[in-house]
């Protein structure tokens, strides 16, 4: 019997670009959504933009721009993206909509009648200088758990705990860099509290993974508290019901978008209602995806929420981790924060989207991407194994036997193996154990390639006599590898869909796996997949390269996933960078760099090309001639506008307010400064 089946990924957030994080998601999820489509479950797929919140109305400010022109151009740039990568999104929409609008006030209309809706006075981090109360993203300070310094305003990253932001330690603002100002407000509150037996019961059902309950429980057991779901004006998001200054959290609508999304889909659908999926009793499952750091949101507030509403709640939330790249936290200066965009300039979705499916598991532990293993993995398994199958028999056939395959395949019993196993690649992709479905499917590719190695079709066509022979055995070996395609379809679907072109097949459904092509024209081969080449990752790396200037707009804090990219030093560290004085003999412009000027700098014994985000506060001939202080042990960069040998210090908010550090009068070029 089919299942019916609703899926989400978390929403990414608005005011940043779409890069490497939300992909490993994206796929996870987009793969096992094209599974369960293979074996007959009616899979919709939907999510959207995450949109509201003070971050996107500061951002529209800076740009000049209405916040609904900056999240539609935004929406449409992630769509783009996704889409790029073959993410199979039925809706891909916005929680900026008037569906949203109705859902969220509407339960929260059910929340307040059922009493689990109250206000009081709360004291809030005020930033003056930016006059607006300060969300928890806009907070960085000490956790007041374990001491950790520089974390934000509502969980530590390092040991996992929750809090206010008033109970930060030191705490600052993100925006101006200030301190804060302590200032009383009226804030509607839901009464989580309440909801912590149908918690427990709707976790020790199994809806989540076992170290996800694990930590559930221990949240649980401490005592939960109530959830502030209101925000102050200034604010972008929805009034709350009955106020005119106080607007739903974003954490109330974002996962109501979800449900708005879907809502958005059903107006083109005439057999299917909202109430078939949302429905307390409907028969429909619900499964979101979603990264381990949204785990309160997603397994507290959300069913909780749901369930006061008259909502069914989720079927299973799926939890992963973060993802590393050679080890280390993806970082603009190294090169390894890498933008959708940017990747697809250089290379195929399909490399990355196979990489990942390589790492996949059912557990919340981070995930390392190595450039070397990457390259290597893809083109040992998709081009040397996979591929190579078709492509050692497919000539014969075409040349020899009029592109036809034999009517009777001469190893019936070596196909039974490989179509037995799809029960078990089955079983592992629907507990998204994903990376040892792959390692299952690259054993068999193994094994038919030993097949095919053994039978030398290559020398036996030179035998007249064993013309037939040939002819079986690359037949066999063709099916071998049809089998092998329904099996890493939804990893690779353009993969697959060049391959049914190539076989002359309809696509490939998961029961595929269990028949056979005899006395059937395939078309004429043509290479399925191009290896990988690592001078074009070096080329996404390059190009994703970006000076401390060139993302000092970047929106502060994070949110929902989005990796952190700041990497701290201890004093150690500090005591090895050598400062000496410079000379700028020359300076120009950077072309297709608006924040940027080339500097030549003297150092003593020799000169130095150095690109420094100044641009805005000097005019290049202006500083021809002055001392600077560079950092003289900095390793060389390689940018697209060329290799930058050091950096000048300066300092100042920005703008034309930028100084370069001068050195004492009577320095000279190479001295050490101290």
């Amino acid at each position: 019997m089919s299942r019916r089946i609703l899926v989400t990924s978390a929403l990414p957030y608005t005011t940043g670009p779409i890069h490497l994080g939300h992909l490993f998601e994206h796929v996870q999820t987009d793969i096992w959504v094209r599974f369960q489509r293979m074996r007959g479950n009616e899979t919709i797929y939907v999510c959207a933009d995450d949109t509201h919140g003070t971050g996107t109305m500061l951002r529209a400010e800076d740009r000049g721009i209405s916040p609904e022109a900056l999240i539609e151009g935004m929406r449409r740039e992630h769509a783009r993206d996704f889409e790029g990568f073959l993410i199979s999104h039925d809706s891909y929409y916005t929680t900026h909509s008037e569906e949203n609008r109705e859902l969220s006030e509407y339960m929260y209309n059910r929340a307040k009648d059922a009493g689990r809706i109250f206000t009081k006075d709360v004291e809030q981090l005020f930033d003056p200088e930016k006059n607006l109360f300060l969300a928890d993203r806009f907070v960085r300070g000490t956790c007041p758990k374990c001491g950790a310094e520089d974390m934000p305003g509502d969980n530590c990253d390092v040991c996992g705990a929750t809090y206010a932001a008033t109970d930060l330690g030191n705490p600052r603002s993100a925006l101006s860099g200030g301190t804060p100002e302590l200032r009383s407000s009226e804030h509607h509150f839901f009464d989580l509290p309440q909801m912590a037996d149908a918690l427990r019961a709707w976790i020790d059902g199994g809806a989540v993974q076992q170290e996800v309950a694990n930590k559930l429980a221990e949240w649980l057991d401490s005592g939960l508290k109530a959830w502030d779901i209101s925000r102050d004006a200034p604010y972008f998001g929805f009034l709350i019901p009955g106020t005119d200054d106080k607007y739903f959290y974003v954490w109330l609508d974002a996962p109501i978008g979800y449900m708005a999304s879907l809502r958005k889909y059903l107006e083109s659908r005439n057999d299917l209602s909202f109430e078939d999926f949302w429905a307390p009793d409907a028969e429909s499952e619900v499964h979101h995806f979603i990264g381990k750091d949204i785990i309160n949101f997603h397994c507290l507030f959300w069913p909780a929420l749901l369930e006061t509403a008259g909502f069914r709640k989720p079927t299973k939330v799926h939890a992963h981790g973060f993802i590393t790249v050679n080890s280390q936290k993806m970082s603009k200066s190294r090169g390894t924060f890498i933008e959708a965009a940017t990747y697809l300039e250089h290379l195929s979705p399909e490399y990355l989207r196979y990489y990942y499916a390589t790492k996949i598991t059912d557990g919340i532990d981070d995930l390392d991407i190595s450039f070397d293993d990457f390259v290597q993995r893809v083109n040992s398994d998709l081009v040397g194994k996979l591929v190579n199958i078709a492509s050692r028999c497919a000539g014969f056939i075409t040349k020899q036997f009029d592109g036809t395959l034999a009517a009777e395949l001469p190893e019936p019993e070596l196909q039974a193996e490989f179509a037995a196993r799809a029960d078990a690649i089955a079983a592992l992709y629907e507990n998204s154990e994903v990376s040892k479905a792959v390692r299952e499917i690259m054993a068999l590719a193994d094994k038919a390639n030993q097949y095919v190695a053994q039978k030398e079709p290559w020398s036996a066509i030179k035998d007249p006599e064993r013309r037939e022979e040939v002819h079986g055995v690359c037949s066999q070996g063709i099916n071998l590898f049809r089998v092998l395609i329904t099996y890493i379809k939804p990893v690779v679907p353009k993969l697959a869909a060049d391959a049914e072109a190539f076989l002359n097949i309809e696509p490939l459904t998961w029961d595929d796996s269990q028949a056979t092509l005899t006395d059937h024209p395939i078309k004429k081969f043509k290479a399925l997949f191009a290896r990988m080449e690592r001078k074009s990752l070096d080329k996404v790396v390059e190009a994703s390269m970006q000076t401390e200037a060139e993302t000092a707009d970047r929106e502060p804090g994070g949110k929902k996933g989005e990796e952190s990219v700041t990497d701290t030093i201890t004093i150690d560290d500090f005591a090895k960078v050598q400062l000496r004085v410079a000379k700028v003999v020359a300076a120009d412009f950077v072309e297709g760099a608006d924040k940027l000027l080339q500097l030549t700098l003297d150092v003593g014994d020799h000169q130095r090309n150095v690109f420094s985000g100044i641009r805005s506060a000097y005019e290049p001939q202006d500083l021809v001639g002055k001392l600077t202080v560079v950092v003289a042990n900095l390793a060389p960069r390689k940018m697209r506008f060329g290799v930058s040998e050091g950096m000048v210090l300066a300092a100042g908010p920005g703008g034309k307010d930028i100084f370069l550090i001068s050195p004492d009068s009577g320095a000279e070029p190479g001295m050490e400064v101290t």
